[in-house]
């Protein structure tokens, strides 16, 4: 059975910088495209980014720019660095498979505030 354990979340102030990981067991990983997803209280779940196996990347416009999505298919693990935090950006980070396929993890709480 597939999970996915994401971690890096924390308190932040605007302008300021997080690095979210993902790991991911099972044998999954390495050929499937891999997202970060966000959910703000009130709001759906969004996809963010998104890479495939050989290191293509897609953002979406929010955080274009400022995030940037990476992974180590050798360690199973999914990044995401971000930095010029805004209050907008305050949401739950998940990671899956781009479909989501696989059930979610717990999430990674980010709230970025002075």
């Amino acid at each position: 059975q597939v999970q996915l354990m994401e971690s890096g979340g924390g308190l932040v102030q605007p302008g300021g910088s997080l690095r979210l990981s993902c790991i991911v067991s099972g044998s999954i990983f390495s050929s499937n495209i891999m997202g970060w997803y966000r959910q703000a209280p009130g709001k759906q779940r969004e996809l963010v980014a998104r890479i495939n196996s050989r290191g293509s990347t897609v953002y979406a416009d929010s955080i274009k720019g400022r995030f940037s999505i990476s992974r180590d298919n050798a360690k199973n693990t999914v990044f995401l660095q971000m930095n010029s935090l805004k209050p907008e950006d305050t949401a739950v980070y998940y990671c899956n498979l781009v479909p989501s396929t696989v059930s979610w993890g717990q999430g990674t709480q980010v709230t970025v505030s002075s």
